[in-house]
């Protein structure tokens, strides 16, 4: 799936039959917040895309109030005791952190799969 990225926030990239047009939001927003965008080229599509988000962040400034983030880069997993050894055996081993080897994994696993 092919996204779209501005200041930290992403947003997909959909073709709508009915209007002729490319369209699209922006991922990871709460219920309460969406942000659309559409144009009939990439680039308007792309320029529709980040004037949302900049709206959306004036908006919160004129409102004093924090912008929602999609994605902070901090997620808790659980995984069993015996993966959690291994992971931490590997990393003393390679002299990297636990969040080393699993952030390289991840990105090895994504990249075979997109």
């Amino acid at each position: 799936m092919d996204t779209l990225s501005y200041k930290g926030f992403s947003g997909n990239i959909e073709f709508c039959k009915t209007d002729n047009c490319f369209c699209g939001k922006v991922l990871g927003l709460p219920k309460n917040i969406l942000i659309v965008y559409e144009g009939s080229t990439a680039s308007e599509l792309y320029d529709d895309f980040k004037a949302g988000i900049d709206h959306y962040l004036e908006s919160c400034k004129a409102k004093s109030i924090e912008p929602y983030k999609p994605y902070s880069g901090t997620m808790n997993i659980r995984i069993s005791p015996e993966i959690h050894r291994k992971i931490a055996m590997l990393a003393k081993e390679k002299k990297v952190s636990i969040n080393s080897i699993i952030c390289d994994s991840l990105e090895r696993r994504l990249q075979s799969t997109y």
